[in-house]
């Protein structure tokens, strides 16, 4: 409902208020028909030209005196002169709401379409940072609202909240610009008769991975799961709920380096597979970053062999500056022997129980009168 008040914004949620003078005066007349984005609560104000009262002073009109006032002055005195005030100041149209601080209302920027400030309205309303979204996604800027409408719609209907979009928009925004036949339907077709996933589990499986919503079932998805199926992977449905992220890996560029440099610092084909089939995750690890940095470590200062890597190849999960490399130098000091797993999964009260208990027994074995 507009305000009877000119002055008052409108609130349209929240968090976000406009000024009735930021709507209405627009130079195209809006459509009759309301904006229903349900059952999402997506109801923007259908856009109406407020008439403004003609008591209010226009931004472009002055007031003068018609008579020059009378003055009792002396004669020497010349009376002063004719002032006219200044133009009144026109109705502030900013909107004083976090899209103030939004880059793409800049002072360079005063005036954008009404359907392009509904539609920033719409994401914001949602969550969305739409600066960021819009940046992300250049089509965004020309796509309609009733399109974004019908993905949200679309999406809403495969079970997926209006609180999960911040996230799932945060990671894909080009996912409101998807096509709902052509792209996110095979998606959500290849999880059900692929990978056994009941409609129920859908949300879970999107918000672990929203990218699964913007890969190619031909190009992306389907390959990777061939893939894993070669390597010998017999529950590939249950990865989906515990490393989706596998099916939206290139083969070529993320899957295959993983096993390769297993290959290059010392295992056979068959063991690499079988160390990712014990831990899938490591398909995830940058080599670059993760397994060769923690590889040298354990071999040059932990002194390790590849043996118990081939045993325990989570030992690329865990951090090297935050776990490994403190636990190490803790085992190092207390002379304790620690398996690798157990230094690396053990938790903080067992660790350093097993340290003060190797601590203990070194000192009992230097105590005065003993037999070194």
């Amino acid at each position: 409902m507009i305000s009877k008040n000119p002055g008052q914004p409108i609130p349209i949620s929240p968090f976000i208020h406009v000024s009735p003078l930021d709507i209405g005066r627009s130079d195209k007349k809006s459509s009759n028909q309301g904006i229903s984005l349900s059952p999402f609560p997506l109801d923007i104000l259908e856009p109406q030209r407020t008439t403004m009262s003609s008591s209010l002073p226009s931004p472009f009109s002055f007031t003068a005196p018609l008579k020059p006032p009378l003055h009792h002055a002396s004669p020497a005195t010349p009376p002063p002169p004719t002032t006219l005030s200044p133009p009144a100041q026109p109705l502030s149209t900013t909107t004083t709401t976090p899209l103030r601080n939004n880059p793409l209302y800049t002072q360079t920027q005063t005036s954008l379409p009404l359907n392009f400030k509904e539609k920033i309205l719409c994401l914001e309303i949602l969550g969305i940072d739409s600066g960021k979204a819009l940046a992300l996604n250049p089509a965004l800027h020309a796509a309609t609202l009733h399109s974004i409408h019908s993905v949200l719609s679309f999406l809403d209907s495969k079970g997926i909240h209006q609180n999960d979009l911040k996230k799932i928009v945060g990671m894909c925004p080009t996912v409101l610009t998807s096509s709902i036949r052509g792209d996110l339907i095979p998606v959500f077709e290849f999880l059900s008769r692929d990978l056994r996933v009941p409609e129920a589990d859908f949300r879970r499986v999107v918000n672990k991975c929203p990218r699964l919503l913007v890969c190619s079932v031909r190009d992306q998805l389907r390959p990777a799961l061939l893939y894993l199926k070669r390597l010998g992977f017999e529950d590939v449905e249950s990865l989906v709920y515990s490393d989706p992220i596998l099916f939206v890996s290139n083969v070529e560029r993320t899957l295959m380096p993983k096993l390769e440099y297993l290959v290059e610092i010392g295992c056979t084909r068959e063991e690499a597979v079988a160390m990712a089939l014990r831990c899938p995750p490591i398909f995830t690890y940058s080599v670059k970053n993760n397994m060769k940095p923690k590889f040298e470590y354990f071999v040059k200062q932990m002194k390790g062999e590849l043996g118990e890597l081939k045993s325990f190849p989570q030992y690329f999960g865990f951090s090297l500056e935050k776990r490994i490399v403190p636990r190490h130098l803790g085992v190092l000091e207390s002379g304790a022997k620690v398996p690798l797993a157990f230094l690396c999964k053990a938790n903080d009260d067992q660790f350093m129980q097993l340290i003060a208990s190797a601590k203990e027994a070194k000192t009992r074995e230097w105590e005065p009168g003993q037999t070194q």
